[in-house]
């Protein structure tokens, strides 16, 4: 499965609406203008999160955008499934060779599994100090 820019920038939009949850609306220029994003690009991504009921527009000089619910309430999968549609690593997995099809389906669950655990609470208050992953180099 492979998340396009619509899962990655609606994520980046859940993730700043998380950050400044309780705060009031945040615009989507803000958020545009943060991560050198396109605006109209996020407009488009914002209508489907408001359809599925994980934000809600406020109009008005001031308005903008907040989430439905607290960010401890939505997980990363909420959004990539609404905005990626279902996840699953390979189409027609029904027809793969059972080997295959455990492999697949066991690629499919431990997707699932980081998404539908990883809350935008999560995301929101992590800093990346500390990451395992990230090393210093000198030459």
């Amino acid at each position: 499965m492979r998340i396009s820019t619509k899962g990655r920038y609606g994520l980046t939009i859940m993730i700043e609406l998380a950050r400044k949850y309780g705060e009031g609306p945040t615009s989507l220029k803000s958020i545009a203008q943060s991560h050198d994003l396109s605006e109209h690009y996020l407009e488009q991504l914002i209508a489907p999160l408001r359809n599925a009921g994980l934000v809600k527009s406020i109009r008005g000089a001031y308005g903008g955008y907040i989430l439905a619910n607290d960010p401890s309430k939505i997980t990363a999968g909420d959004v990539i499934r609404v905005l990626e549609g279902p996840i699953t690593p390979v189409e027609g997995i029904e027809d793969e060779p059972p080997a295959q099809r455990h492999l697949w389906l066991k690629i499919r669950d431990a997707v699932k599994d980081v998404l539908d655990n990883t809350t935008l609470d999560d995301l929101a208050s992590h800093t990346g100090d500390n990451e395992q992953d990230a090393y210093m180099f000198y030459i």
